[in-house]
């Protein structure tokens, strides 16, 4: 994904001189090509990113578009309150960029960990949020947010992601991406967990489940249309994500179907623990760990559909004998 983003900006810098790139003293094997065709519009800003994202605010109100790139959590948890302040309150054009969502530094502790960076941008105000789930989502949401006027956070992964999608996509702010149909239950993904659904409904079908997935890489706004198009379409709704339970997108969907559909719709949510992980590893074992592997939550699975299978039944029985 980080290759896919650089590959975007430096082509929007090469179309609008208007894009600025602020890093943490950080990236620059990935930044160098950037920073040696657009040396003036480029900063870095040290290990400071609360003063990145004030001077990121401060140039974007001249009327430039500015990408400030870090870490997991530090360009927003580091820096929250200049976030807020400087960047939402004044609508500035920053675009925040987070390389390494989730537990891409597993390795290096829960410092480095981005497990609330959703839940938390999103409560922002005037904040758009954007995981994208492959590479080819990842380029298409830079340039979405390039064009949005306004504050942006892109939650990206680390490198070597593979392509879900086998072409160009319709990519919108905003409006999930059907990547698999389905009519027995909808799996809503956002951010790197993507190929890990597609895979547990490669699973499920093996055992005569039809599941259908949607790439939510938008989490604010919302597409609230394909959330209540899939609780009236299929029997269960099950998120995927790489953060913590509370807040993210198990959250937001939550919020939707009780707010404007059919909350019976029986709902399952697979995230990370509202808690510090006890062991450090890769980020393979510590999505193990949380059973966020594609057999793990397949299994997890089981009670659930069964349940819904079981109540499918019934209700058809009911309607035939009548």
């Amino acid at each position: 994904m980080r290759g896919a983003f650089f590959r975007a900006l430096m082509d929007l810098a090469a179309q609008d001189k208007r894009v600025y790139l602020l890093v943490g003293d950080l990236g620059f094997g990935v930044a160098e090509p950037f920073i040696q065709k657009f040396p003036e519009r480029f900063l870095n800003l040290g290990v400071a990113e609360q003063n990145m994202t004030g001077v990121a605010a401060g140039i974007a109100l001249t009327g430039k578009i500015v990408f400030t790139y870090s870490i997991a959590n530090f360009p927003v948890l580091r820096c929250l309150e200049h976030v807020r302040n400087d960047v939402c309150y004044h609508k500035a054009n920053v675009k925040i960029v987070s390389i390494g969502g989730g537990y891409s530094y597993g390795a290096l502790g829960a410092s480095h960990h981005a497990t609330e960076d959703l839940a938390i941008a999103r409560a922002l105000p005037e904040m758009v949020v954007v995981a994208p789930g492959d590479p080819i989502e990842a380029e298409a949401a830079t340039r979405a947010i390039a064009k949005h006027d306004g504050p942006c956070y892109l939650r990206l992964g680390r490198a070597g992601e593979p392509a879900i999608h086998a072409s160009n996509i319709n990519f919108q702010l905003g409006r999930a991406i059907r990547v698999r149909e389905g009519d027995a239950v909808t799996l809503i993904s956002t951010g790197a967990m993507l190929q890990t659904s597609v895979e547990v409904a490669g699973i499920l079908s093996t055992q005569g489940i039809s599941a259908r997935v949607l790439s939510m890489h938008t989490l604010k706004p919302l597409d609230t249309g394909a959330v209540l198009s899939a609780a009236q379409e299929t029997r269960a709704i099950v998120t995927i994500e790489e953060h913590s339970v509370a807040g993210g997108l198990g959250g937001a969907v939550a919020e939707c179907l009780a707010e404007f559909g059919d909350s019976r719709v029986p709902l399952k949510r697979f995230g990370i623990p509202s808690s510090f992980p006890g062991p450090v590893g890769t980020q393979e074992y510590l999505r193990e760990q949380c059973g966020l592997s594609s057999m793990s939550i397949a299994r997890s699975l089981e009670p659930l559909l069964k349940d819904v299978q079981s109540a499918s039944f019934a209700r058809q029985t009911a309607a035939t004998s009548r």
